[in-house]
């Protein structure tokens, strides 16, 4: 396939969507604390689907920087540009989380109480080095398979989409990568539908949480929800790249004015829907199914496809995309602080709920950009420098 690297276009739509998820993705870590029992009653109902869309968005971006470029690039040059691409916030996030982490306090007295120097210490190398973590290695009492920043689970998964991409789906034809999507969607209906036939879960499930875990539910649910979006992303990108004339240098089909305000409302919408049928069941499940499977490809043809209007708009754009990883991966340490505040007042009048909220969501802004302009974008570049020459 001959290269067409130099002449597509950097995709600032799609960045820009990606902080939008985001930003949804840090309110819903914020209203979990007021929900119910169940995810029928969380107020941003369906704000976990966030990390799909991104899986989709990373299969796009990775077959679209990526695939004509093997022969001239080796798979150790794609590990480390994908870890010098990723890697240094993970860092940051884990310093920040072990630093945020005595300032928490929502997690078990008995953990905290067992929770020694060496257990601590041996929690920030596993995470510094991406290695999931067991009950037997749990310091906050979740059984989490990152002990200092929960959203880091699906990084693991990230990376394991990378491998997967280097050694075999980079090498799929398009058919094979089509077969890979409609044989994975039956795994997604095996999760959100309550099918289990693995007999992997303890009870139905109906919805797509799931991931963080060490354990057989949520390692099979993770790759689930990683192989369906991930693909679907990598064959979005194959297919637009054989579509791409000076007329539509994007290779979408998909052409509509003002696609970031549509694309952005679309996302919302679909991120902060009620649970449908009011209670966790086949009908929220089948919802779930069908963004995952359609909505979010389709956003990402639609925003494949837009163009930039307005100044105003790019430079949104620019900066959601530049803040939207970053904010992701460092958030949650400062929210769990806002948990912390919740669990202490839970009485307290409703103008401090919301100034909290509206208080912890700045910092979390606040602290993902500083992290961005002061450690991250300088470690990148020096990595460039001196080891990706």
């Amino acid at each position: 396939m001959a290269s067409t690297f130099v002449t597509k276009p950097r995709y600032e739509i799609l960045d820009g969507l990606r902080g939008v998820a985001a930003l949804i993705v840090v309110g819903f870590h914020m209203m979990e604390t007021y929900r119910g029992p169940d995810y029928a009653s969380q107020i941003i109902n369906h704000g976990y689907l966030a990390v799909d869309f991104f899986f989709v968005l990373s299969g796009f971006v990775t077959g679209y920087a990526y695939d004509d470029r093997w022969g001239r690039m080796s798979t150790w040059e794609f590990f480390k540009r994908r870890l010098t691409r990723l890697h240094p916030m993970v860092v940051f996030s884990v310093l920040i989380g072990a630093a945020f982490y005595f300032f928490q306090g929502y997690y078990s007295k008995a953990a905290l109480e067992n929770t020694g120097w060496i257990l601590f210490f041996a929690c920030i190398l596993t995470d510094l080095l991406m290695i999931p973590t067991g009950r037997g290695i749990d310091i906050r009492g979740w059984g989490e398979i990152t002990s200092f920043n929960g959203p880091s689970w699906s990084l693991m998964f990230e990376y394991w989409g990378n491998v997967l991409y280097a050694f075999l789906f980079r090498r799929l034809p398009t058919v094979g990568l089509a077969a890979v999507c409609v044989v994975s969607a039956f795994f997604t209906m095996d999760v959100a539908l309550g099918w289990d036939v693995f007999g992997l879960f303890h009870k139905q499930q109906f919805n797509l949480t799931g991931g963080w875990i060490l354990n057989g539910q949520h390692m099979y649910t993770g790759f689930v929800r990683l192989i369906y979006p991930y693909v679907c992303g990598l064959l979005i990108a194959r297919l637009l790249s054989g579509r791409i004339t000076p007329e539509n240098i994007s290779g979408s089909p998909i052409r509509i004015k003002n696609s970031f305000f549509w694309c952005s409302l679309a996302i919302v919408v679909i991120l902060c829907m009620p649970c449908i049928g009011g209670k966790v069941g086949v009908a929220d499940g089948l919802y779930q199914c069908l963004a995952v499977w359609f909505l979010f490809p389709l956003i990402v043809l639609a925003g494949a496809g837009g163009n930039m209007t307005r100044e105003w708009t790019a430079k949104l754009c620019r900066f959601l995309g530049d803040i939207s990883y970053p904010l992701y991966i460092v958030h949650y340490p400062v929210a769990m602080m806002q948990f912390r505040w919740i669990r202490n007042y839970p009485d307290a009048p409703m103008w401090m709920h919301i100034g909290v909220f509206i208080s912890v969501y700045v910092i979390s802004i606040a602290l993902a950009y500083g992290a961005l302009k002061t450690f991250d974008e300088p470690v990148r570049t020096w990595l460039k420098k001196h080891w990706l020459k």
